[in-house]
């Protein structure tokens, strides 16, 4: 008999068929069957699969006597209460590295995207406009890209720029001992310096509005700000209000405060580019994140002895 699984996300059939093969599924990837599962069915669950975004909390957990594993389909795991998962032994894992490549590709997406106008210019060519009557947009090669955030997807961004000749430089919590960019210790300087600005930060509440009123200004009516990271680094009123005033040139986001819901503030202007935070999502991406999935549970359970909690 296949032990239970709570699943808290949205799977495509392949993953869940694949998961299956494993674990007898109680799916749960909206809030009413959450709630309703964790009531009852999934009581007996040893392992909860979610992401970052939709996390767990310390009441869920404590709902669920019998949990040993929480598992975040993907890099990142800020919603998951990590502090009451330690204090009780209930182990976090992660896919962090399974979609890194398809994050910085979109992530250079978003920039080209916006810096040459793409999404605007499609509509201008589909309704019967020729280039003579447009403005010109900039070229990204030559450009000073600032990346906020230098882990594992920070670095590939970089390379991917890079090899558009633009200059790197970036701002993270400590400056890194195993790239050559040039290292900014504070965020607005590094977008003082750069064209274009690319968040690859983590959420939580260190980075909450990290770019803000100030970090825009200083990056200027020229600058561009993409955000593959988390919606809560950017202050979304803020850039709203900087996009719309002309203080920064455009933005490409695929991550949003509040979502799933669209981010109202920024959906009537034409100088943004927006993408329903699917960075991390490709076949190859999902295929490597529900691999990692079952390894971290085979890897868990060959190591730990079942956990009852009152």
């Amino acid at each position: 008999m296949k032990p239970p699984l709570l699943v808290l996300i949205h799977l495509s059939e392949e993953s869940t068929a694949t998961i299956a093969a494993h674990y007898d599924i109680l799916y749960a990837p909206d809030r009413q069957r959450r709630d309703e599962m964790i009531a009852g069915p999934a009581r007996k669950v040893a392992v909860v699969l979610t992401n970052g975004t939709t996390g767990l909390t310390a009441d869920e957990m404590r709902a669920l006597p019998h949990l040993q594993l929480v598992c975040a389909l993907g890099a990142g795991v800020e919603n998951i209460d990590a502090a009451h998962a330690q204090a009780h032994g209930i182990e976090i894992a992660s896919g962090a590295g399974t979609n890194e490549d398809c994050v910085a590709d979109h992530a250079m997406g978003l920039l080209l995207a916006i810096v040459r106008n793409i999404p605007v210019l499609d509509r201008y060519t589909r309704d019967g406009g020729w280039r003579e009557t447009i403005p010109l947009q900039p070229q990204l090669a030559g450009k000073r890209v600032g990346i906020v955030g230098m882990g594992n997807i920070g670095k590939k961004i970089a390379r991917r720029a890079a090899a558009f000749d633009a200059d790197i430089a970036y701002c993270n919590r400590k400056k890194r001992d195993d790239v050559d960019y040039h290292y900014f210790p504070d965020v607005a300087q590094l977008a003082g310096w750069a064209d274009c600005l690319i968040v690859a930060a983590p959420g939580g509440a260190q980075t909450r509005h990290l770019i803000n009123a100030r970090v825009l200004e200083e990056l200027g009516p020229h600058g561009y700000l993409v955000n593959i990271g988390r919606g809560s680094v950017v202050d979304t009123e803020a850039l709203a209000a900087a996009l719309a005033a002309g203080r920064v040139a455009g933005a490409g986001l695929d991550v949003y405060e509040g979502e799933p819901k669209p981010p109202a503030a920024l959906i009537g202007l034409p100088n943004v580019v927006l993408t329903p935070h699917v960075a991390g999502w490709s076949p190859e991406a999902i295929s490597a994140s529900v691999r990692q999935f079952l390894r971290n549970c085979e890897e868990h359970f060959a190591a730990a002895e079942p956990v009852v909690r009152a």
